[in-house]
């Protein structure tokens, strides 16, 4: 830091980084500052950057720690950082690159040792350092109007600044501060309703800039702009060329391309290189996202005004309704597009839950829209490729299949949506199928795939659910889908008798429950709890068919010619005609199998193949009695979030800022629970 080129391993000979850190008071209108913020320096681009920054930083950190309570010379730095940001925000000034050169420097150097003084001290001696005023003035501040006036700056810089290349990275340094300041969640027990930094997020005065910064917050992820060339260049001086100042800007990003090449392994299978090229291609989109999901997803118990913000803006060729003074309008066009375009990444797919789930406006737009394969596509594309997502992303894709699962618009418009090349789908070739058959597809091998793998009951509960909403609407199913809704059936009821028959012979063994012993054998309890889960799954699973013969079974002539393939080769309902749980059910599905068996059998056997049984079962639909079988109650399910939502939700976010490329905390001290 100072006037000359930083580099990391520079900051031990850096004199005026060893004066501020030092035992001297700087009073704000010190010439000092102007030298200490003249610095250029690439900001760090990957985790392996941040580390190295970190270490560099360390020893010049721990003397800031010793020394500010006397000096006061952090609080300081905010002092001018906060005036730096007031004339950048000044009409004649927001075009004045050198302003805005050491704006950026100010808040890179106020993020760097927040962040240290976050992770090392915790927020209430962080606020203690920010508010100290140093010997000079007297003693510490016990307020934290220092603390509300740079946040207040920072929701400013971001809704009031005009965007343009030059002050790009000025818009993204504020709100890489402001997510600094909001971790404080990752090193606190308790909630963020007592944190003082959350608090003054969601005070009055700071809710009066919820609804902007919330649309400029989506304005900045929907425009997905690429960062200027040569902020993130791979190259060695790449720099942002400007005709009214090439040759300042050119000093201000030297250096900045120079990155590590170490690639390390994340916790969700991508490389380092991959997360870092989706976060430095468009880093104020990626870092907007974030910070948008972050201010929503706390203090969701009490008045949330961004919260609110989100979940009530309008579409902006809807007329204005102002809603408890926190709607806004926003194209939903562009919304809808950018969405579909960046779906496969766990902030998009969470921030597309959130207003589904709670931003009527947003839900029913999304519902009425014919090009809905674009949304539900990648969707699928997720859960299918299970393996290589979190077990958070597969879950909240699911959930948002279930909420759109609600709608019987969207049941009966995704099997009218014909697909062509689903190369993604490897199970087998299938060249046309419609969105609605893949969607059966895709869940039928989620409910697989989690019942060997992942064996979580709420998972595959909510994938049953979805299912069973839609069965009511399932219209000419391809074979193939036929084939697997029938196979689940079969490979559960395998799977039923099975545990079954272990039950049983353990049963005999001993007539109390065993323990799990040394060699990891499951108690007879735990069996029948399995057991349990399984007859439901079996339960739902014959509901899901009977309902799509009850309601639809002119329109699914594979279905029948799949049912009665079944039977005749082997009859997997038998073994539950007399069971409890499931005969109510088979004994309704029966006499669809003996009518179209009937018709079958009295025809010459030789001269049936598979055409002649199709067309003889369309023929036989039109002869079916509507009234033969026994109307069971529609399946319906409505999806409803948790009593807490934020004990699953907080950690998940933080998880998701912690993956991000551009911000990387040290795990050592991190308390908030859960997968970070």
């Amino acid at each position: 830091m100072g006037i000359t080129p930083s580099r990391y391993e520079d900051f031990s000979k850096n004199e005026h980084l060893e004066k501020f850190c030092g035992k001297q008071p700087i009073p704000p209108n010190d010439a000092f500052w102007s030298s200490f913020l003249s610095y250029n320096m690439r900001p760090p681009i990957t985790r392996n950057d941040q580390i190295e920054l970190d270490s560099q930083l360390d020893i010049a950190c721990q003397q800031l720690l010793n020394n500010n309570p006397t000096t006061g010379n952090f609080g300081s730095l905010i002092q001018v950082t906060l005036i730096r940001i007031s004339e950048l925000l000044a009409p004649v000034q927001n075009q004045n690159i050198v302003s805005a050169w050491q704006t950026y420097n100010a808040l890179f150097a106020v993020r760097c040792f927040l962040k240290y003084l976050v992770e090392t001290v915790g927020e209430e001696e962080m606020i203690k350092h920010i508010e100290a005023t140093g010997v000079s003035a007297g003693t510490q501040s016990t307020s934290s109007y220092r603390l509300e006036d740079l946040f207040e700056s920072l929701l400013e810089l971001i809704t009031d600044l005009p965007l343009c290349e030059f002050t790009y990275i000025v818009h993204l340094e504020a709100i890489n501060c402001l997510l600094v300041l909001l971790s404080v969640q990752l090193f606190s027990q308790t909630a963020a309703e007592y944190s003082p930094v959350y608090r003054i997020a969601m005070h009055a005065q700071s809710s009066e800039h919820a609804p902007t910064l919330v649309c400029t917050l989506l304005h900045n992820f929907v425009q997905q702009q690429h960062a200027p060339a040569g902020l993130f260049s791979q190259q060695p001086g790449g720099s942002i060329v400007f005709s009214i100042a090439a040759g300042l800007w050119n000093v201000i990003t030297m250096g900045m391309g120079h990155s590590s090449k170490n690639v390390q392994i994340l916790s969700n299978g991508a490389t380092e290189e991959e997360e870092k090229k989706r976060d430095t291609e468009t880093p104020l989109a990626s870092q907007s996202l974030l910070l948008l999901l972050v201010l929503t997803n706390h203090c969701t118990a009490t008045q949330n005004p961004y919260r609110n913000a989100l979940f009530t803006f309008t579409d902006m060729q809807d007329d204005y309704t102002q809603i408890d003074g926190f709607a806004f309008r926003f194209n939903l066009n562009k919304l809808y597009s950018t969405i579909c375009k960046i779906q496969n990444t766990d902030e998009v797919t969470l921030l597309l839950y959130m207003l589904l789930h709670r931003n009527q406006n947003v839900k029913h737009d999304i519902m009425r829209r014919s090009d809905i394969h674009l949304l539900v596509t990648p969707i699928l594309q997720i859960l299918y490729h299970a393996p290589n997502n979190t077990s958070h992303h597969i879950y909240m894709s699911l959930i948002i299949l279930l909420i759109l699962s609600e709608d019987e618009t969207f049941n009966k418009r995704i099997h009218e949506i014909m697909l062509k090349g689903i190369t993604w789908y490897t199970e087998r070739s299938i060249s046309e199928i419609s969105l609605g058959g893949l969607l059966i597809l895709v869940v039928i091998r989620t409910i697989q795939y989690n019942m060997f793998k992942m064996r979580d009951k709420y998972l595959h509960t909510n994938c049953l659910a979805a299912l069973a909403n839609m069965s009511a609407q399932f219209m000419s199913l391809h074979p193939y889908v036929s084939q697997r809704l029938l196979s689940l059936f079969e490979t559960v009821a395998r799977k039923h008798a099975r545990l079954e028959a272990k039950i049983k012979a353990l049963s005999t063994v001993s007539t109390e429950n065993t323990t799990i012993n040394v060699n990891g054998t499951v108690s007879n309890a735990d069996l029948v709890q399995d057991l349990t889960i399984l007859e439901e799954v079996l339960r739902m699973v014959l509901e899901i068919i009977n309902s799509c013969l009850t309601h639809r079974l002119a329109e699914n002539p594979n279905l029948i010619y799949t049912l009665l393939y079944t039977f005749c080769e082997k009859d997997i309902f038998e073994p539950f005609r007399l069971h409890s749980a499931f005969q109510d059910i088979v004994q309704n599905i029966d006499p669809v199998i003996d009518f179209f068996s009937y018709k079958l059998e009295r025809r010459d056997q030789s001269q049936l193949g598979v055409s002649q049984v199709l067309a003889i079962i369309q023929e036989g639909v039109t002869e079916w009695p509507r009234d033969r079988l026994r109307k069971f109650p529609e399946l319906k399910f409505k999806y409803v979030e948790e009593e807490q939502p934020e004990e699953f939700f907080i950690p998940y976010v933080w998880s998701i800022v912690c993956q991000g490329a551009l911000l990387h905390w040290s795990a050592e001290n991190i308390k908030l629970q859960a997968s970070i």
